[in-house]
């Protein structure tokens, strides 16, 4: 057993498969490790179980929250939870001095947290190391629902993905490779001339509307409103919506439904489609940043 971790308290909030699996890895590490969100029967042997964030948060030097975050009032995305799972700041205030916390993407009142218990705030969402391998079961789920969902094949279909980053990019790769003629959509010439040397069409956001008149699926991957009402309305009535966005997506989905469109919301697809891959990517860089950002504050619980 590696002891690179060895008297280290980690509390992991939440969250599904992705972070069992990283839990195992910390163990294996010799991190004390205490889970709350989870009942017994899910977590491996070595970690402890509790069944409140501010037990597991206290005198904690490192808390792991899931890639989605929380809610805008706190709620962690915790899918093993009975109840509703929230983060306070009675459990923040309760953490080490210097205490690390790990998240996919921080809201504005854990930010403001930080600034005022002093602790390090790390969102890991925009990491390449994670965010690039986290395409591949994003983009294989996103094909996967429009397989499942449209009545034609992703060969010959004609699709527009929305954004282009590194979600965009890798389902861009995997519709071409399929036989689909992929239209892009964005604001950033550069980006859209490497969707052209792809072998794709390129438009701006102005030509949206045309574009949802003619699609069979589009992709969306931009967390604004870029598929408002007023899109909607030039959307052809068979196009199948899928947006791949956090919540609450760039959709508009209420006109959505009021135009009998079919659009879905599919947040978080590595976790629900490839658990397994997605939580192995977890357990390679998590605890690599750890020993990184701990080492880095000189708080002396490592040794530099």
């Amino acid at each position: 057993m590696s002891s690179a971790l060895s008297g280290i308290k980690i509390a992991v909030l939440g969250g599904d498969d992705r972070e069992l699996i990283l839990t195992n890895e910390l163990v294996k590490m010799g991190a004390t490790v205490v889970v709350a969100g989870f009942p017994k029967d899910k977590v491996g042997p070595g970690a402890f179980v509790v069944y409140t964030v501010e037990e597991a948060c206290k005198d904690a030097e490192v808390v792991i929250l899931p890639l989605p975050g929380t809610s805008t009032e706190g709620v962690i995305r915790a899918v093993y939870a009975e109840e509703s799972f929230k983060l306070t700041e009675k459990a923040i205030s309760s953490l080490a001095a210097n205490a690390l916390v790990l998240i996919g993407s921080a809201r504005p009142f854990l930010k403001e947290w930080a600034h005022t218990y002093r602790f390090n705030l790390i969102e890991i969402i925009d990491m390449d190391e994670i965010a690039v391998l986290n395409s591949i079961p994003t983009a294989e789920g996103a094909i996967q629902i429009a397989m499942e969902e449209t009545r034609i094949t992703i060969h010959g279909s004609r699709s527009c993905v929305i954004g282009f980053g590194r979600v965009a990019v890798t389902l861009v790769r995997i519709l071409k490779a399929m036989g689909s003629d992929v239209t892009v959509v964005a604001r950033n010439q550069g980006q859209l001339a490497r969707a052209y040397e792809m072998g794709c069409k390129k438009a701006d956001f102005p030509d949206l509307r045309e574009i949802m008149n003619d699609a069979d699926i589009v992709f969306n991957t931009v967390p604004a409103m870029v598929i408002d009402r007023e899109t909607l309305k030039y959307a052809n009535s068979n196009v199948l919506i899928i947006d791949l966005a956090s919540q609450p997506g760039g959709t508009d989905f209420e006109a959505a439904n009021e135009y009998g469109l079919k659009a879905i919301l599919a947040p978080g697809l590595p976790g629900k489609v490839a658990p397994v891959y997605a939580g192995k990517i977890l357990a390679d860089v998590i605890p690599r940043l750890i020993i990184s950002e701990l080492t880095r504050l000189d708080t002396g619980l490592l040794f530099a």
